[in-house]
């Protein structure tokens, strides 16, 4: 049974929102899978061209993040309805607040460390092939080492947390019927 409040044009998303997080979505599984296909890839030119459509998508996704961020600052999101509120455990409200601001912190972390990686490499990022992005780390074996550990356990720990962000959307859709879900998805009102 859905809340009619979870519903309400008021309790919705915009569609820019809506479109940035779809667009962001798919942009993020398609680096992730990018991203694990291509480390066992023996150095080829299919391996290099991975390599930099993966970075390209990952200043995309930085990009990205910064226009959703500056967009959710100035279009502040829509509450959660009064009546799920009070049906969630404190838990709850605070796995979906928290898991939000990790998401967000990690939307910057793991391209800001990939572009990083890549500097610290001797590797310059060219965005499309085209827009030379500057290197702001040094030259360095042992630098690009931790870089690249870091890039990799913060993509793992973003994609963790887009599979519970996944997980909870769809719990509340199939198990709650509470409406929340629809928040982010087009439709009429």
């Amino acid at each position: 049974m859905q809340h009619p409040s979870a519903t309400s044009p008021t309790a919705r998303y915009s569609l820019v929102a809506m479109g940035l997080h779809w667009l962001m979505a798919l942009v993020l599984i398609g680096l992730f899978g990018v991203g694990v296909y291509m480390v066992d890839l023996p150095v080829s030119p299919a391996r290099l061209k991975l390599y930099n459509w993966h970075k390209w998508a990952g200043v995309t996704v930085l990009a990205l993040a910064l226009v959703r961020l500056l967009w959710r600052l100035w279009k502040r999101p829509p509450p959660l309805p009064q009546t799920m509120l009070l049906a969630m455990p404190a838990w709850q409200r605070l796995a979906h607040h928290g898991t939000h601001g990790l998401m967000y912190l990690l939307f910057f972390a793991v391209p800001l460390t990939g572009w990083a990686y890549s500097s610290a490499s001797g590797f310059r990022v060219l965005w499309f092939g085209r827009i030379a992005l500057p290197d702001f780390v040094p030259v360095s074996q042992a630098l690009a080492d931790n870089l690249k550990l870091s890039h990799n356990v913060l993509a793992m720990g973003l994609a963790l947390l887009v599979l519970v962000h996944v997980a909870a959307a769809l719990k509340h859709h199939f198990v709650d019927g509470d409406g929340l879900m629809s928040r982010m998805l087009p439709g009429r009102d």
